[in-house]
């Protein structure tokens, strides 16, 4: 399987690019950042040095063409505007799928957020509301689209914590709680091969279900 990431040096982007090139796929990398390409190179994976905020679908196609598919694992990062929120995690997302549409490119999974089904509570600040309506717009857009067959996952609090290949993966609602890093990037890696998974929005938890069973278990 050929992937590519957007959003490549993400830490969760990062795991997933690991694992895909330690199993024997093609793993191609989106990075802003030059400085960020020795990092993805030593996972394994080609970096591509785009800016989903400044780039074209066509130019961005132009990277997507021969994959199996793409995943969007971008987001602004803490610390930024609630203007990039809605430039990175909401145009970034629908930037993705057009230039995969142009690119031939059907298959696709958004990493997205918990929380989104509710409204965001106004003493968390300007920028976690945009953050969660541009992630909620971003699984809007995706989940209309019929150029693509996409999975949206929505993990849980992340943690940095190893990973211990046992997960709750369910449609919403779930109660909110943690998953590792680890975890996600797995789940993820596995939803890539799950076809059966398409159309699907599946939140993430840490549970004490295998991963390949849990993802099995959705069919």
């Amino acid at each position: 399987m050929d992937v590519v990431i957007a959003g490549g040096h993400g830490q969760i982007a990062l795991r997933l690019s690991t694992l895909l090139a330690g199993q024997g796929h093609t793993v191609r990398s989106i990075v802003r950042n030059p400085d960020h390409c020795d990092d993805v190179a030593a996972t394994g994976a080609t970096p591509v040095v785009t800016d989903l905020e400044s780039t074209t679908a066509d130019a961005l196609a132009g990277h997507l063409r021969g994959a199996d598919a793409v995943v969007f694992a971008a987001g602004a990062g803490p610390g930024s505007t609630a203007e990039r929120k809605e430039t990175v995690d909401r145009d970034g997302a629908t930037l993705l799928a057009d230039a995969a549409a142009a690119a031939g490119v059907r298959r696709y999974v958004l990493i997205s957020s918990t929380g989104v089904d509710a409204e965001p509570d106004p003493e968390a600040g300007e920028v976690w509301a945009a953050y969660i309506r541009a992630k909620k717009a971003a699984e809007e857009a995706i989940r209309a689209d019929d150029r693509l067959t996409a999975t949206i996952l929505r993990p849980g609090r992340l943690t940095n914590d190893p990973g211990v290949g046992k997960v709750l993966l369910a449609p919403p609602p779930v109660d909110r709680d943690d998953v590792t890093r680890d975890d996600t990037a797995a789940v993820v890696a596995a939803l890539l091969a799950a076809d059966h998974t398409a159309g699907s929005t599946l939140e993430l938890r840490g549970g004490d279900v295998e991963i390949a069973a849990a993802v099995a278990a959705l069919r």
